[in-house]
């Protein structure tokens, strides 16, 4: 069940019961005009089914705007529930039409508000709150097709795009394939524990000599540098514990006693069957690497990301290619399983052309998007690619000299312009929570991924409002000599209704 909330509420019209009302500058009373709520809750209501049964749902606002709260502040759940029930400019912002001092919901409806929340809606209210800034109107379709064909000629190239990628380390234990079937065996001895428990007093539990397993485990994993041979025979023990409690699984389970388990037991059963298999299979082939290779327990979904970095060789999380442009930023693709961002490049412009109408005039990448195929998309498109060109470089002669040089400064003025991308992440990962992520599941992984970026983009429109406020402070005040008044600055009115309440 699911009721529409009104999006349409004033400072005005919001009660507060011990006097007073709230202020029109708040930052949070700024953010509620910057977000389209409407379009958001025609995307949210969609989930719920048409029925009058049940509980109402909350709303599309309160379910974003908690959210948003969450990664703004950097709180845990619980604790953004408390900032929520102790801030009326919070419950402000989420839709409510008077202070209350109860919690407006549980903090494990988080959970519930991340899974509701899709990569491709939290996408598209990401767009909508960028054209919004940028003052447009028109709502960004998600197929280009639907686009009416022009009769004019199309515009000329604009803008620059800039495009990396990186990824968003998960909340993991560094793996190492000891440790895996360590934590295997030991859920496996609990499985086998809750499986017995209608048997406890009747019947001898199966041995699972998991006393033993452990002292073989640590007698390895307090060594400070093992060698080879010790390591593989150390995974040949914990394959034969954990092989031999799978067996043990599988005979109580012929006797219908997987209904015993839960539902995380049980996915924590299924998790371990497929970590065994691929470890046997590396252990016997003499490999460290497979298909698909399990790197978490707790997070089944999480690969092994190889960066080639000093500082981080490998992280352990999604891979996201994002765009950047004029300081906005978009998630174009964002995937568990490693790949090469340079196949992105060609959906990352036509993303482009898609939102302002027009190709950019340069895209700005590392050399990894340098490849043939991308230089002969962007020649095609008459898009200049930041790097040097392929081939041997020109000799140095009078007739090139000025060329080459011009080259070589646009191809540096081209790398201090990509440090931008570099600054988003950096900003991202210090500021806000890319740097782990502490959701557990892969669908509410991803939306808070996304909601970082939603974050961010609001993070740069205040700050372009505060900085055009600056300015026409100073245009007031150098003009009346030093004197301003605040009639005066209120009168002007950047970035609509925002601003003017800044000024107010």
């Amino acid at each position: 069940m699911y009721r529409r909330s009104n999006s349409h509420q004033t400072i005005f019209d919001f009660h507060l019961p011990f006097g007073g009302k709230l202020s029109a500058d708040n930052r949070w009373v700024v953010l509620t005009e910057l977000i389209p709520w409407d379009k958001t809750e025609s995307e949210y209501a969609a989930i719920f089914e048409d029925s009058d049964l049940g509980c109402p749902g909350k709303s599309a606002r309160v379910a974003l705007g908690a959210l948003i709260i969450k990664e703004r502040l950097g709180t845990t759940d619980r604790e953004t529930v408390d900032q929520i029930r102790e801030n009326p400019y919070l419950q402000y912002f989420l839709g409510f039409s008077a202070y209350t001092d109860k919690p407006p919901f549980h903090h494990t409806s988080m959970v519930h508000f991340r899974k509701r929340f899709g990569q491709k809606t939290l996408a598209q209210i990401n767009e909508l709150i960028v054209a919004n800034a940028l003052n447009n109107q028109q709502e960004i379709s998600s197929d280009a097709s639907d686009v009416p064909p022009e009769a004019d000629p199309p515009p000329p190239n604009q803008g620059k795009l800039i495009v990396d990628a990186t990824c968003t380390p998960a909340d993991v234990t560094y793996p190492t394939d000891l440790k895996l079937l360590n934590e295997a065996r030991e859920k496996t001895e609990e499985i086998i524990d809750r499986m017995h428990v209608p048997f406890i007093g009747t019947r001898q539990k199966p041995r699972t000599y998991r006393q033993k397993a452990r002292m073989d485990y640590l007698a390895l994993a307090k060594q400070k540098k093992p060698g080879y041979r010790k390591i593989r025979k150390a995974i040949r023990k914990q394959l034969g514990y954990l092989n031999r409690n799978l067996k043990t699984i599988g005979d109580m389970a012929s006797q219908g006693l997987l209904s015993n388990l839960d539902k995380r037991l049980y996915r924590l059963l299924l998790v371990s069957q497929e970590l065994y298999r691929q470890q046997l299979w590396m252990y016997q082939n003499k490999y460290h690497s497979i298909e698909d290779r399990i790197v978490s327990l707790y997070q089944p979904h999480v690969r092994p990301i190889v960066r080639g970095k000093i500082k981080n060789p490998v992280e352990f999380g999604a891979k996201i290619s994002i765009s950047l442009v004029d300081g906005f930023s978009f998630v174009d693709v964002l995937s568990w399983d490693a790949y090469n961002e340079s196949g992105d490049l060609k959906d990352q412009i036509e993303s482009y052309h898609r939102r302002y109408g027009y190709y950019p005039e340069a895209v700005l990448a590392d050399k990894i998007y340098r490849t043939r195929k991308n230089r002969a998309d962007c020649k095609e498109r008459g898009i200049r690619l930041s790097g040097p060109p392929l081939g041997r470089p020109k000799q140095i002669t009078e007739s090139t000299q000025k060329e080459l040089q011009a080259n070589k400064r646009q191809q540096r003025q081209d790398e201090k312009d990509r440090i931008a991308v570099e600054g988003k992440f950096g900003q991202g990962k210090r500021r806000f929570t890319l740097d782990r992520i502490m959701a557990k599941l892969a669908e509410t992984s991803e939306a808070v991924i996304m909601v970082s970026f939603i974050v961010m983009n609001l993070e740069k429109i205040l700050a372009g409002i505060l900085l055009s406020l600056l300015h026409i402070w100073l245009e007031v005040y150098l003009s009346l000599g030093g004197a301003v008044r605040r009639e005066d600055l209120a009168i002007r009115k950047p970035f609509g209704m925002a601003s003017r309440h800044l000024l107010c």
